[in-house]
């Protein structure tokens, strides 16, 4: 694991580095020491899960945890930049890991080389205040979901196919779960994808893990961004709860 974050004189981040978003109106210190103090997991280290955290490295989130149950394969690096040519056959989140921690080592990152089972997930997020969907697989999508709604705690939801992205943030019973808009999960396909897509879906669903663990700007609760990026035309849609909900609804 990366060490535990330092400075010239306290046991916290070092502040300097993180000055220009310090600045912004709304943030300051205040919201940047949330941030070192956050744990936030992100499920898959791919295409979107590289620019999620690659960002929230990048902001200074005080603790990452990544699972992705994956080895580092040469189809992934036309989108998937924190892994290099030599991590080929290495698992995904140590790959993640190396590169991450020589970014920022202030930050605390730790990895889960396991597939998000039913059985599993309450356990391997642990005590995360926030998940952040990038996975390609509906099973791990499902169980996820079913761990958000059961600890009370939020989800950002992000999915890309070709040239098109998609995100919102999830909390019920303020937001839709994943299981009211998809409640059958798609056919299984090999998705095709232009890597600057993902890494700007996965740059825009960090946004909406900063804004949310930070307590500014307006999150996509019940609302879905969906990107063309073939037509550069973005849609914002209202996604609704489902009263008969088997997941939600109770709640």
């Amino acid at each position: 694991m990366a060490g535990a974050m330092s400075s010239e004189n306290s046991s916290g981040p070092d502040l300097r580095r993180y000055r220009r978003q310090i600045i912004l109106p709304g943030w300051g210190d205040e919201a940047q020491q949330k941030l070192s103090r956050s744990t936030v997991f992100v499920a898959g280290a791919g295409g979107l899960g590289c620019a999620v955290t690659l960002n929230l490295t990048l902001a200074g989130v005080g603790r990452l945890r990544i699972c992705d149950s994956d080895t580092v394969d040469i189809t992934n690096l036309n989108r998937q930049f924190l892994h290099m040519e030599q991590s080929i056959g290495s698992d995904k989140t140590l790959s993640a890991q190396a590169t991450l921690s020589a970014i920022n080592s202030e930050i605390t990152i730790e990895t889960v080389s396991q597939k998000i089972t039913d059985s599993n997930v309450d356990e391997i997020v642990g005590d995360a205040q926030l998940i952040i969907d990038c996975l390609d697989n509906f099973d791990g999508r499902y169980a996820l979901n079913l761990c958000a709604v059961r600890k009370g705690i939020p989800m950002v939801h992000g999915a890309i196919w070709g040239l098109e992205g998609r995100i919102t943030f999830l909390h019920p019973p303020k937001t839709p779960c994943l299981a009211c808009f998809f409640p059958k999960a798609p056919d299984l396909h090999e998705i095709p994808v232009l890597g600057a897509v993902p890494c700007t879906t996965g740059s825009l669903q960090a946004i909406e893990a900063l804004k949310h663990l930070t307590g500014s700007g307006t999150t996509l609760k019940g609302r879905m961004l969906v990107m063309d990026f073939s037509t550069m035309r973005f849609q914002d849609l209202e996604v609704r709860r489902n009263p008969h909900c088997p997941v939600c609804a109770s709640r």
